[in-house]
């Protein structure tokens, strides 16, 4: 597989519009028409501009970007205005959600906390005392309410109406407003950890990827899913919010841009084998994402649940998903420099009967093992390592993943292969199977994956490959983890690109090896690469990334330079509340036999480069 893999912006619009269709029409046909996507280049650039020539002022709280959840406090007095103790105050979610309670205290203060954004009824009663009408309570993510409730006697009953709920503001404030409720400082303890099955995650999300170990082909067993994007919170406020959170289905993505300086000058993806900042000093458009999605719950046990996941992605990085089969002519028929893919679109079934849980995936997704993901938001740094950039990437097929116990975790699968959609004329029957260990309550896990096997002929990317991860925290409330990956893949009977009588075997998009000897027409043509993350993390919104790896590309078929790479990368991820994510970097790289760098001009080359991500 080479580096190489527009649908317009309005294929991401009708998919807006139609998802909206059934709802939200009225109300966002004449605020949001075109808006976001006529302006999303300029906001990214704006964005970048502002990660290297301002410094945003954001707050290091420990407790700010870990929880959406919102606060209602306040106070209760008795007829005569004195502090009313035992009175029970209860939090219905007009959503549906379980009710929350809380009970006041001698000095009549109540809070009920830890409760997700979206709108409430608010009632209070105690024996002997009138129940005062009830209050709707609109909350934000973050949000803090202070209501005072007022007891008369029984024989006194309130003759007052409710007052009515104030009307939701429009929607394009209720954006705004979500994102400035995100980068306010935190106003305190943000309530109750959501429930869970398992371990208690080792790390936190800000600042990194991710919470609890990862995994692919399925969602995390046991674990909640909690995204509450700007987009989500200003639709819940809506009209229609309690539809929308009852179906439990989101809407989120974001926008990603980045630039370079590199060593490399000449014109084109001069920076290549580097990934995915491939074109040397330039600014990229690298994707824009949008998802539909809803996840099934699987920290209960108790019935079967479903979920799936719609993604689309425009951009330059289009040209590393790019799977024959779906929307392939793009790249390998037009080699477009911008394009549209759909990297992941999916169906899972959860059933909890089944150990401690089984998901059943269907459709396209991420290949199961790998630190990193195609996906902007799923990697430390904004440039991929050389292993990660030269293997499988995604695969259309059905995979099972069971968890057994605390530890263990097995996943069985089978696919079209890399990169190929069943109906492709490259796709090939391919089985997968992975499995997990985890110990010391969750700091450690090594999760094995035999994530190809067919006959492992040469193919659009149809590699065979094995893998071995660990992730590894040196203690519970340490800074420190480091994450580690190592793989052996290869292609049998791959065309000498040495021999005239090995050409026409060769296959758009995919590489040739450079053999042993001239005269064979093939040959195998094997790869092994280890990569390291050490990470440490300065602050609840700041971490520091170290990436070292060795790459050697045995017979030149992934890179089309037969030679061992080094690479060498100093990163920092900053975040501005959970919307805005910063990752400058500094990177070194070194080939030892060729000269794959500057358009194949140069041994070595050296980076800076930086890329800023807006959710939304």
């Amino acid at each position: 597989m080479t580096f190489l893999r527009r649908v317009p912006y309005t294929a991401i619009a009708l998919l807006v519009r139609a998802a909206f269709a059934a709802r939200e029409l009225a109300e966002m046909e004449s605020q949001m028409k075109g808006y976001l996507i006529r302006t999303a280049p300029i906001l990214t650039g704006l964005l970048y501009a502002a990660c290297c020539f301002a410094q945003p002022a954001v707050t290091t709280d420990a407790n700010d970007g870990k929880s959406t959840a919102a606060d209602i406090l306040g106070m209760i007095h008795g007829p005569a205005g004195a502090p009313l103790a035992g009175a029970q105050v209860i939090a219905h979610a007009l959503y549906g959600a379980a009710d929350r309670t809380a009970t006041s205290s001698d000095d009549g203060a109540f809070a009920v906390t830890g409760l997700k954004p979206g709108r409430y009824e608010l009632t209070a009663s105690k024996d002997g005392f009138a129940s005062p009408p009830a209050k709707t309570v609109e909350l934000a993510a973050n949000d803090s309410f202070h209501a005072d409730i007022d007891f008369q006697d029984l024989a006194k009953p309130s003759t007052a109406p409710a007052a009515p709920a104030a009307p939701p503001a429009g929607f394009i404030r209720r954006f705004i407003r979500a994102y400035k409720d995100d980068w306010k400082p935190s106003s305190g303890s943000s309530g109750p950890a959501p429930k869970f099955r398992g371990y208690a995650a080792p790390v936190t999300n800000p600042p990194f990827p991710f919470t609890v170990w990862p995994y692919g082909g399925s969602v995390t067993i046991g674990q909640p899913w909690t995204q509450a994007g700007p987009l989500m919170t200003a639709i819940w406020g809506g009209s229609n919010g309690d539809w929308w959170k009852q179906t439990g289905i989101q809407i989120y993505g974001w926008l990603n841009a980045g630039a370079n300086v590199s060593t490399s000058k000449q014109p084109g993806y001069s920076n290549f084998p580097e990934a995915y900042a491939v074109r040397g000093n330039s600014i990229e458009l690298d994707q824009e994402v949008l998802y539909i999605e809803r996840q099934p719950d699987t920290v209960q046990t108790d019935h079967i649940d479903w979920g799936f996941r719609i993604s689309g992605l425009y951009g330059l990085d289009y040209r590393f998903t790019t799977a024959t089969g779906w929307f392939d002519n793009q790249l390998l028929g037009k080699n477009q420099e911008m394009g549209f893919d759909m990297p992941m679109a999916y169906f899972d079934l959860y059933i909890p009967q089944v150990a401690q849980g089984m998901d059943v995936r269907v459709g396209r997704y991420i290949s199961l093992p790998d630190i990193e993901a195609q996906l902007a938001p799923n990697n430390y740094t904004y440039s991929h390592s050389l292993l990660y950039t030269f293997d499988c990437y995604t695969q259309t097929g059905i995979n099972t993943t069971t968890k057994l116990t605390n530890h263990w975790l097995f996943q069985l699968g089978v696919s079209a292969g890399c990169e190929s959609a069943p109906w492709s004329k490259y796709g090939k029957l391919t089985g997968n199977a992975c499995l997990g260990y985890t110990w010391r309550t969750g700091l450690d896990n090594v999760y094995v994956c035999d994530n190809t096997f067919n006959n492992g002929r040469y193919g659009y990317n149809n590699l065979t490959a094995y893998y071995t991860t660990w992730y590894h925290k040196f203690s519970a409330e340490g800074k420190w983890h480091t994450s580690t990956e190592s793989w052996y893949q290869y292609e049998a009977h791959t065309p000498n690109v040495n021999n005239p009588g090995a050409q026409s075997l060769l296959i758009n998009g995919a590489n040739g090896a450079i053999c042993n000897h001239a005269y064979e027409v093939t040959c195998y043509a094997p790869e092994w690469a280890i990569v390291n993350y050490a990470e440490y993390q300065i602050s609840a919104h700041n971490y520091i990334s170290i990436r070292n790896e060795y790459f050697d590309d045995m017979r030149g078929q992934r890179t089309g330079f037969r030679t061992p790479y080094t690479e060498h990368l100093l990163g920092w991820g900053h975040w501005v509340g959970s919307t805005i994510l910063f990752r400058p970097e500094m990177r070194f790289e070194h080939a030892y036999d060729a000269s794959p760098y500057d358009n194949g001009t140069r041994r070595s080359q050296f980076t800076l480069a930086s890329d800023v991500i807006l959710f939304f």
